[in-house]
């Protein structure tokens, strides 16, 4: 790690442990509300993005709690929206064939048509909603 790299991850820790927050204490429908809000611009390239991606990701790996794919959205959202880009959410399911008669879900984050994070296994899920709901393409470069 480079010291350069040290105030990106601390924003990333502090914005994941934020989401944990939200994810175990605020009611869906109260953060879905929230996310509905847009603000900022779409990230006109994937370099935009990059360094928010690599950090979240870095840190969802080492913080001593849940930092799945839903938390991990909501920190890339924070961190993008701090640097004035705006992004979208996207929920979506799937059959689990292997777990039986279950469900999984699964979170993703685009800007601007660019993967930000969790695009790896997006492909696997049916879309069921956006945050915020645009009527938007929702194709998607791959980082």
């Amino acid at each position: 790690m480079k010291l350069t790299d040290v105030p990106i991850l601390t924003e990333a820790v502090f914005a994941l442990g934020i989401g944990a927050f939200a994810v175990a204490c605020v009611p869906f429908r109260h953060l879905a509300r929230a996310l509905q809000t847009a603000g900022g611009r779409p990230a006109s390239s994937r370099d935009e993005i990059l360094q928010v991606r690599r950090a979240v990701r870095r840190a969802a790996r080492n913080v001593p709690w849940r930092a799945l794919c839903f938390e991990q959205a909501l920190a890339v959202r924070g961190m993008l929206r701090r640097r004035g880009l705006s992004c979208i959410l996207h929920y979506g399911i799937a059959r689990d064939a292997a777990a039986g008669p279950g469900l999984q879900a699964h979170v993703w984050v685009t800007s601007g048509g660019h993967m930000v994070i969790g695009g790896e296994v997006a492909p696997r899920f049916v879309e069921l909603a956006r945050f915020p709901a645009t009527d938007q393409a929702a194709t998607c470069d791959s980082i």
